[in-house]
């Protein structure tokens, strides 16, 4: 199994290079110099996340950055993490973002360590974030497993769609890493990706149903690698019905379910 890449990078390194990040959700890896005003802007949200957090007492929390435009479907959020704090060695602490990440726009992903920062200079579509504060139980959970390395990795496959069907094995994009490891969290004998959505079934996850018909599934899949449809069962499919994870769907299940609070969102003036 290939284990996970953790890349870390300070915001004034960040600063002095003053480009953007060399994996995306699901984006392409053209260079691009990022602009002085992204850069601000990116920095200025992380900024105010960070002081959001700071005022919810919490020490986790499901992070969502809106980094593609989705309001074609009625979602607001395209992207997961978790952010923890952890102490910094001085007496402080700091936050950090855990996720996963699709290299420029291919059909494979890796797992990230980031700050926030530098979670949010990935040229988002809207520079705005929303936040969930899980139980106290959650969080204890999820705070020992976000900081095990090979807790982390354990239930991530490289093999990436942005559309993978959310009880399949064969591909796994970003949300669904995130959700499969929050049930993993919860349930420590969970070994598989086949038992982590088991328990999500058994705690009534509910997917958003994309409707997607035959002539846009097939120019996705025909210009991007990292889009494929064929994990999604063929009545669903043929019925242009496409199920996944998003993080509209995980906010909403973990308010209901009680396992954490409403979602806040975090904007810039």
């Amino acid at each position: 199994m290939n284990l996970p890449v953790f890349r870390s990078m300070t915001i004034a390194l960040v600063i002095g290079l003053c480009c953007t990040a060399t994996a995306h959700a699901g984006r392409s890896c053209e260079p691009k110099k990022a602009s002085v005003q992204s850069v601000q802007q990116g920095l200025a949200l992380a900024e105010k996340t960070v002081t959001a957090l700071e005022a919810s007492g919490s020490d986790v929390a499901l992070l969502g950055r809106a980094g593609q435009d989705l309001s074609q479907y009625g979602l607001r959020y395209s992207h997961l993490g978790f952010a923890y704090r952890r102490p910094d060695g001085n007496g402080g602490h700091v936050w950090r973002v855990v996720h996963k990440l699709n290299q420029c726009g291919t059909a494979t992903s890796a797992l990230y360590r980031q700050g926030l920062g530098e979670f949010f200079l990935d040229d988002p579509w809207r520079y705005e974030a929303a936040y969930v504060v899980p139980s106290k139980d959650v969080q204890q959970r999820l705070l020992a497993l976000l900081q095990d390395d090979a807790a982390i990795v354990r239930l991530h496959h490289r093999p990436y769609s942005i559309v993978s069907y959310v009880w399949g094995t064969r591909y796994q994009q970003s949300n669904q890493w995130a959700i499969e490891t929050l049930a993993r969290a919860m349930a420590p004998a969970i070994d598989s990706r086949e038992k982590a959505q088991a328990w999500l079934m058994l705690h009534d996850y509910r997917p958003t149903t994309l409707h997607l018909g035959a002539f846009t599934r097939l120019r996705a899949r025909m210009t991007a690698s990292n889009v494929a449809f064929d994990d999604h069962p063929p009545e669903k499919r043929f019925g242009d019905r496409i199920e996944t994870v998003t993080v509209d769907s995980v906010f909403h299940w973990l308010n209901r379910s009680g396992m954490a609070a409403r979602a806040v969102a975090v904007t810039l003036p």
